[in-house]
C-alpha cells in the first residue's frame, strides 16, 4: 500500500508540476517575449503554443483528480485528511472547471479565429485567456503553497 500511495503522489505532483509551472511559463516568460510581434503572428503561435500546453493538462487534470481522490479514499476519507487537504481539493476542482471553460469557450473561438483569419476576434481570445490563466496560475501558486506548507500552517 505504502508504495501505491508513493506512485500516487508522485504523479499527482508530475501533473501539478506540468499545470502549474506551463502557467507560469506562458504567463511570465512567453506572454512578455511575444509582445512585439505582429497581433497575427501573436495568435497565431498562441494556437500553436495552447495547443500542445492544453494537450497535457488534458492529461494531467484527471491525474491530479483520480490521485488526489485515490490518496483521500486510502487516508480515511474526507474525516481522515486535514484542512489542507479540504483546501487543496475545493481549490483544485474550480482550477479543473476554469481550464475547461477556457479549452472549451475561448481556446475553441481562438482555433475558429485564426483558421479564420480573424485577428481581431483572435486577439480578443488572448486576452480572455490571459486573464483567465492569470487567475488559474494565482490559484496553483496557493494550491503549491498549501500543498508544502499547509500541514504545517493549516492544521
Amino acid at each position: 500500500m505504502l508504495a501505491l500511495m508513493g506512485v500516487a503522489l508522485g504523479l499527482h505532483v508530475l501533473s501539478a508540476v506540468v499545470w502549474v509551472g506551463g502557467m507560469f511559463f506562458a504567463y511570465l516568460c512567453l506572454r512578455p517575449a511575444v509582445a512585439e510581434f505582429t497581433p497575427a503572428e501573436r495568435t497565431a503561435l498562441w494556437v500553436r503554443v495552447l495547443g500542445r500546453f492544453f494537450n497535457w493538462v488534458l492529461i494531467a487534470v484527471p491525474l491530479i483528480l483520480l490521485s488526489g481522490l485515490w490518496m483521500i479514499l486510502h487516508s480515511g476519507g474526507m474525516a481522515g485528511v486535514g484542512l489542507h487537504v479540504h483546501l487543496m481539493l475545493g481549490i483544485g476542482i474550480l482550477m479543473m472547471l476554469l481550464f475547461l471553460h477556457v479549452y472549451f469557450a475561448p481556446f475553441r473561438r481562438l482555433r475558429r479565429a485564426v483558421a479564420a483569419d480573424d485577428t481581431p476576434l483572435a486577439a480578443k481570445q488572448v486576452g480572455t485567456i490571459r486573464k483567465l490563466v492569470a487567475v488559474n496560475l494565482s490559484l496553483g501558486i496557493v494550491v503549491v503553497l498549501i500543498a508544502t506548507a499547509g500541514k504545517y500552517l493549516l492544521n
